[in-house]
């Protein structure tokens, strides 16, 4: 992948100090890194350069939402974005990026791509499982949640009785009868 040179932060020419920066992201900023997992996103990610002598300092906030299916009923739905991550970029011989709060770039290098860290920035504030607010409240009218609360488990009439299953009744004697 080629990096973005949209997302390039040349600090060479910037003055010591505070600098702003503001990306809109987009569906076209994904479809370019292949990326298939939202259907659409809307999102503006701040950027807070502070450049001093020796290194930078990088605050990056994003905020916005991603229309996302829903894992379970795969129901559209819009999640919310917010997130921030702090990066202190260094100067040294070689470039290294090993450790997740330090950036260190090579001395000869003027311009900075933060595309990556904008990615990660987004893909990293949507949760693993991604459910419907209404499947949570008890909301959502949807076929799928009715199937599969037809198809779920039903409780054990014997368990409601306080009766324990003589299975479990023998490996509790086996424990117990070292």
């Amino acid at each position: 992948m080629k990096p973005n040179k949209d997302f390039d932060i040349e600090f060479v020419g910037l003055k010591l100090g505070l600098h702003d920066f503001e990306y809109k992201i987009e569906n076209t900023f994904f479809q370019d890194i292949d990326f298939i997992d939202f259907n659409s996103i809307n999102v503006v990610v701040k950027v807070k350069l502070v450049k001093k002598t020796t290194l930078l300092e990088l605050n990056l906030e994003s905020k916005g939402s991603v229309e996302l299916n829903c894992d379970i009923t795969n129901e559209l739905f819009n999640q919310s974005v917010n997130n921030s991550f702090d990066l202190v970029v260094n100067f040294g011989q070689e470039f290294n990026n090993e450790n997740e709060e330090i950036l260190i770039l090579p001395h000869s290098e003027h311009k900075l791509n933060i595309e990556q860290l904008i990615y990660e920035l987004v893909t990293l504030s949507i949760p693993q499982k991604r459910i419907h607010p209404g499947v949570l409240d008890g909301s959502l009218e949807s076929d799928i949640l009715d199937k599969l609360n037809e198809l779920s488990p039903k409780e054990n009439v014997s368990a409601n009785k306080g009766e324990i299953d003589p299975r479990w009744e023998k490996l509790k004697k086996i424990v117990t009868d070292k």
